[in-house]
C-alpha cells in the first residue's frame, strides 16, 4: 500500500522538478531544428546563450524556456519564418535578430525584459506579437531596416539608447519614454511618421529626422545636442525645454515649418543653428535665451528676429536673411565686441537681403519613401555636422 501512494508521489515531484529545472552550457547552444528546441522546453530557466543557426527549420519554437541568461541570437538565416515562445518572459542579454529575409512572425506574448534589443534588416517581418504589456525594461533598443508598420510592444520607459531607423512602413510610434541617457535617434523612417513622446522629461542625444508630426511637451533638459533636421511638421514645441548642458540644437531643412516653440529656454550648452526652413520667417520665441556656449548661426527667409534676454555668445553671431533685418542687426550689433557689449564674444555678422541666405546649408531633404531623397538627408546631415564643426570652430579660434 505505502509503495502503491508513494509512485504517484514521486511522479509529482518530477514533474515539478523538470518544470522548475535550470540548465545551461558555458559555450553558446545551438538549434537547427524543432526538435532542437523541445529539446529544450523542461529547462525554465537556461543559463547562457543560444543561437540558432543559419540553416533551420522554418518554425522554430522555444516555449518552456521562461528565462535566457544569457542572448538570444538569430543570424543570416534565410530560411526561418517563424520565431516564436509562449513562455519566455526575460532575456538577461540581447535579442538580436538580424539578415533574416524571410521572417514574417515574431510572437513572444510574455516577453517583458531584455538587456539589449536588436532588429536589424528583417525585409519581411511586417508586425511584432509582444506582450501586452510587452517590452517594458531595456537598456537598449534598435530597430532598423524592417518591415513593421508598427511598434506595438516597444514599452519601455527608461533605456539608455532608443534608435529606430530606416523602416519605411513605420508611419506612428507613441511611447511612454521618460529618459533616454545616451542616445535618443529616430531618422528615415516613413515620410508621414507622427511621433509622440508626451512623458519624455530628459534626454542626453537627440537625433529626430523624416517626422511629420512631434510631441515633447515634457521635455525639460537635454545633456548633449538636440537636432531636429529634416522633417515635414509646421511647428515645434518644447515649451517646457530649459537648456542643453553641452551641446547644439538644430533645425535644418524643415521646409515646412513656420513656428518653433522654445519659451522656456534659457542656456545652450553648444552653439545654436537655423537654416534653410523657408517656411519660417520668424524667430520670436527665444526670449528667455541667455547664453549659447557655441556659435549662434542663422539662414533663411526671416523678417523678424529676437533674441531680448541674449547676454552671452561665447562663438561666432551670424545671420544672413533673403529679406530686410537691418533693424534686428541693428539691435544685435550693440552686442558685439566692436561697437557694442561685448556679450558676443565672437565675429558678429548680421546681413540683409541675401538671396542666396539659404544656399550655404543645402537644400536637400530626405524622403521616407525614396532612395534619392535618403542620399540627398544623408548629404544634408553631412552638412549639417560641418555647419555646427564650423560654428565650433569659429568659438574655438576666438577664444585661442
Amino acid at each position: 500500500m505505502f509503495t502503491k501512494n508513494l509512485i504517484p508521489v514521486l511522479a509529482a515531484v518530477g514533474s515539478v522538478a523538470a518544470q522548475s529545472s535550470t540548465c545551461g552550457s558555458k559555450n553558446p547552444t545551438t538549434i537547427n531544428s524543432q526538435a532542437d528546441a523541445t529539446g529544450l522546453a523542461s529547462c525554465t530557466t537556461f543559463n547562457g546563450d543560444i543561437v540558432i543557426g543559419e540553416e533551420t527549420d522554418t518554425k522554430i519554437d522555444l516555449s518552456g524556456v521562461r528565462r535566457i541568461r544569457g542572448d538570444l541570437t538569430v543570424l543570416n538565416n534565410a530560411g526561418i519564418t517563424t520565431l516564436s515562445s509562449s513562455d519566455l518572459s526575460t532575456i538577461d542579454g540581447t535579442l538580436q535578430l538580424q539578415n533574416l529575409t524571410l521572417l514574417t512572425s515574431l510572437t513572444l506574448p510574455a516577453l517583458s525584459s531584455v538587456d539589449t534589443v536588436l532588429f536589424q534588416s528583417l525585409p519581411a517581418l511586417a508586425t511584432l506579437t509582444i506582450g501586452p504589456p510587452g517590452i517594458t525594461k531595456a537598456k537598449s533598443v534598435t530597430i532598423t531596416d524592417t518591415f513593421l508598420a508598427s511598434l506595438a510592444g516597444i514599452n519601455v520607459q527608461d533605456v539608455e539608447t532608443l534608435d529606430i531607423n530606416n523602416n519605411r512602413r513605420l508611419n506612428d510610434f507613441s511611447t511612454s519614454i521618460r529618459t533616454v541617457s545616451k542616445v535618443l535617434k529616430i531618422s528615415a523612417n516613413n515620410k508621414n511618421m507622427t511621433l509622440s513622446m508626451p512623458d519624455l522629461a530628459w534626454a542626453a542625444n537627440m537625433e529626430i529626422a523624416n517626422v511629420t508630426t512631434f510631441n515633447i511637451p515634457a521635455l525639460s533638459a537635454v545633456n548633449g545636442s538636440a537636432r531636429f533636421d529634416f522633417n515635414y511638421f509646421k511647428t515645434f514645441s518644447a515649451p517646457n525645454l530649459t537648456k542643453t548642458e553641452d551641446g547644439d540644437i538644430s533645425f535644418v531643412g524643415n521646409p515646412e515649418l513656420n513656428e518653433i516653440d522654445l519659451s522656456s529656454l534659457t542656456s545652450i550648452g553648444g552653439g545654436l543653428l537655423i537654416a534653410n526652413n523657408t517656411a519660417l520667417d520668424e524667430v520670436t520665441s527665444f526670449q528667455k535665451l541667455k547664453t549659447v556656449g557655441g556659435a549662434l548661426k542663422m539662414r533663411g527667409n526671416f523678417t523678424n528676429i529676437e533674441f531680448p534676454s541674449l547676454n552671452d555668445v561665447k562663438g561666432a553671431f551670424d545671420i544672413s536673411s533673403t529679406t530686410d533685418i537691418s533693424a534686428d542687426c541693428d539691435e544685435f550689433k550693440k552686442l558685439s565686441r566692436t561697437g557694442g557689449g561685448g556679450q558676443i564674444q565672437g565675429t558678429f555678422k548680421c546681413e540683409s537681403d541675401n538671396e542666396d541666405a539659404n544656399e550655404d546649408t543645402g537644400t536637400g531633404t530626405s524622403a521616407g519613401g525614396s532612395g534619392s531623397g535618403q542620399k540627398d538627408a544623408a548629404a544634408g546631415l553631412m552638412l549639417n555636422t560641418a555647419l555646427l564643426a564650423g560654428c565650433a570652430f569659429a568659438g574655438i579660434s576666438f577664444l585661442l
